[in-house]
């Protein structure tokens, strides 16, 4: 449960949507469970509990507000910047690990029993990795009975349940109504392309202020032939996925961003979610950042000029470390053309329903079997992409959602071919570090200098936790196209 209770009461009262997902109310003259921001009647305090997750106050013998969707919210920017065993389980969770391999196989991804994480996410979070899980395969269950015309059946083994029966229980228990029910509220029918390509369309929620200039300008800039395009107004890439290839196109909103799915298999919707949040930084909160730089006269007024940037990460932290090796002492448009030949002769051939994208990304573990004569570029640098690729193939180096930053910062400065540069750039965009700064990149020196900051190091620790986000206001300061949300095509 939340200690703080009358800063929750005050947010509740209020109907501050910047709280929705950092913790639940439940009313226990209702049995039911909302967002913050619920614009039903205000319960009596004497009413209310305050819950960290969903699950939590699912666990506790309540269900979902039909009004106010609270399993439709950000999630809590606090799990996304930790990097705690309880922080690195959440972000494996919402990735589906638990679902592909169970709570022993997230228990040993982490190094620790299955006793000791049930104890840590207990006392963290007021529910065990099964029960976290289950809310989140109950919310893939509604998302899949709403949106498309699966059987019923199969939307059960799709969002993860290990049988139909578990399934209709745990939605009975979340919604208080049956999956009947719920398919009762379709809005849509799935547009199936050849090679049983399903799209389904979705909304991804955010906290605003929501800027997605630099966060779409920057994915379109470095976008790679093949792999990511920008088309009628949507960021679209191909993704590998547990279960086979897929397609996501990824459109910036006022309040939400619009997605739309292309699988191969209906189980992958969980982790493309989990994916995309990550990439656009979707769980950040822009508020807390935005009261630290506040205090910044440097930073200030860039904040209130363009409130709520976002940093963009990656889908896949293997694939941004292989990429940022390729993009090292090169420019951008350099390194996107020797990107594009090194997907084109490794990367996996996938089809595309909408057409313009070709591949998927080269895996660790293909190019890790090449030699330098294989690739394209330097030799020193060809050499340094091997070893990085051989690291990743065999659990040297992790850089997943599930990851330990600090280790992995360690392992990557300690291989030959990887500066400092390096290292900051795969933290901030793999890794999700949200105090990570690459210091020594030229963009950010020329900003620094355009801003009269005359030393960024001493600057910079007025800026933390914060200083990936002060390094995209930096970069926004300087004209490149990085900077700019595309025109649509």
């Amino acid at each position: 449960m939340i200690t703080n209770r009358e800063a929750c009461l005050r947010a509740v009262a209020s109907r501050d949507a910047r709280f929705d997902g950092e913790f639940f109310t439940a009313v226990r003259s209702t049995g039911i469970y909302c967002r913050p921001s619920c614009p039903a009647l205000t319960p009596r305090p004497e009413n209310t509990t305050f819950y960290a997750t969903a699950a939590a106050a699912q666990n506790a013998g309540y269900r979902a507000c039909r009004r106010c969707r609270p399993d439709a919210v950000p999630g809590s920017a606090e799990w996304d910047v930790r990097a705690d065993a309880a922080a690195r389980a959440v972000r494996l969770i919402g990735d589906g690990l638990v679902d592909r391999e169970g709570v022993t196989g997230l228990a040993a991804r982490l190094g620790y029993s299955v006793r000791q994480l049930q104890r840590v996410l207990a006392d963290e979070l007021g529910a065990s990795p099964l029960a976290l899980a289950r809310a989140q395969r109950a919310h893939t269950a509604r998302v899949l009975l709403e949106t498309t015309t699966m059987q019923v059946g199969e939307v059960a083994f799709a969002a993860g349940f290990g049988s139909v029966r578990s399934f209709n229980d745990a939605v009975r228990s979340t919604y208080a109504l049956t999956p009947g029910e719920l398919r009762a509220r379709l809005r849509r029918s799935p547009d199936c392309g050849r090679d049983g390509l399903a799209a389904i369309e979705l909304r991804l929620p955010l906290r605003r202020p929501f800027e997605a200039s630099n966060l779409f300008g920057h994915l379109v800039a470095t976008a790679v032939p093949g792999v990511e395009e920008w088309r009628d107004g949507a960021y679209r890439r191909t993704l590998a996925l547990p279960n086979g290839p897929g397609i996501v196109a990824l459109a910036p909103r006022a309040d939400h961003v619009a997605a739309t799915v292309w699988l191969s298999d209906p189980r992958d919707l969980t982790p493309v979610i989990a994916r995309c949040r990550r990439l656009l930084d979707l769980d950040a909160d822009p508020v807390a950042v935005a009261e630290v730089f506040g205090a910044d006269a440097t930073l200030a007024p860039l904040v209130a000029a363009a409130p709520g940037r976002r940093v963009p990460r990656t889908t896949d932290g293997a694939e941004f470390a292989l990429r940022a090796v390729l993009g090292q002492q090169v420019s951008t448009a350099a390194a996107r053309t020797q990107t594009a030949r090194l997907v084109q002769r490794f990367g996996t051939p996938v089809h595309d329903p909408v057409g313009g994208l070709t591949h998927l990304f080269p895996q660790p573990a293909m190019l890790a079997t090449l030699t330098p004569g294989d690739l394209p570029g330097p030799r020193r640098r060809a050499e340094t992409l091997i070893r990085l690729a051989a690291a990743l193939t065999h659990g040297e180096l992790d850089l997943g959602p599930g990851a330990d930053r600090a280790e992995a910062r360690v392992r990557l400065a300690s291989m030959p071919g990887i500066g400092e540069w390096t290292v900051e750039l795969v933290a901030m965009r793999s890794l999700g570090d949200p105090d990570a700064l690459p210091s020594r990149d030229l963009g950010i020196v020329r900003a620094a200098v355009g801003l009269g900051i005359s030393d960024l190091t001493a600057t910079a620790r007025r800026w933390r936790p914060w200083r990936s986000y002060a390094a995209q206001y930096l970069w926004a300061t300087l004209p490149h196209p990085i900077n700019q949300l595309p025109e649509a095509s």
